[in-house]
């Protein structure tokens, strides 16, 4: 499962740009406007971006030394991505869980952020679909925080290079990112 960095762009670059890549005037969740709009879910929903990213993730994964106990994020966003990593982990015959990142807690049961074969104490990644200023990656930090992970990292499958990587890197947490969107020959200025 080695995958260089620049075979992950030479297939997730065209993908991202047919599938995910749209142009015009959109507001972003972390509430800029920006002349174009990542749908990476329509990338990490498709059976063969799904592969890439699971599979990319999980090599980024492996470089950075033992796998962690799991990966998630904030749903929805995160569940697919979550999902193809855990897959692809599958695939290759190593242990590695997911867990999904509530934006409200349940109302009923057992009330919890945080869902999923997770545990205090655990070394967790967490993933998402698309990073902005990392408002949402904060969120899923703390909320994993709360419930007792330690998180080691954010992966993040395109970075619109909007602050994301800054705001992460205060709270003492690094970014990786498979694509950024100078991959896709659009400038950070352009957001």
């Amino acid at each position: 499962m080695d995958t260089t960095r620049s075979q992950i762009i030479a297939e997730l670059v065209p993908l991202i740009t047919a599938k995910a890549l749209r142009r015009g005037t959109f507001r972003l969740a972390s509430g800029r406007e920006a002349s174009f709009y990542l749908d990476a879910k329509q990338v990490v929903l498709d059976a063969r971006g799904s592969m890439l990213v699971g599979r990319a993730i999980l090599d980024l994964l492996r470089a950075h030394g033992p796998l962690p106990a799991a990966v998630g994020g904030m749903s929805i966003g995160a569940d697919p991505v979550t999902s193809a990593v855990v897959t692809m982990a599958g695939v290759g015959g190593f242990d590695l869980r997911g867990f999904m990142v509530r934006k409200e807690p349940k109302d009923h049961g057992t009330k919890r952020y945080i869902e999923g074969p997770v545990a205090p104490g655990e070394k967790v990644v967490i993933v998402e679909d698309v990073t902005t200023t990392g408002g949402s990656s904060l969120l899923a930090i703390d909320r994993a925080i709360e419930f007792g992970l330690i998180v080691e990292r954010v992966v993040t499958v395109i970075d619109r290079l909007a602050g994301a990587t800054a705001t992460l890197a205060a709270r003492g947490i690094p970014l990786d990112a498979l694509v950024t969107i100078r991959d896709l020959g659009i400038e950070p200025d352009a957001t």
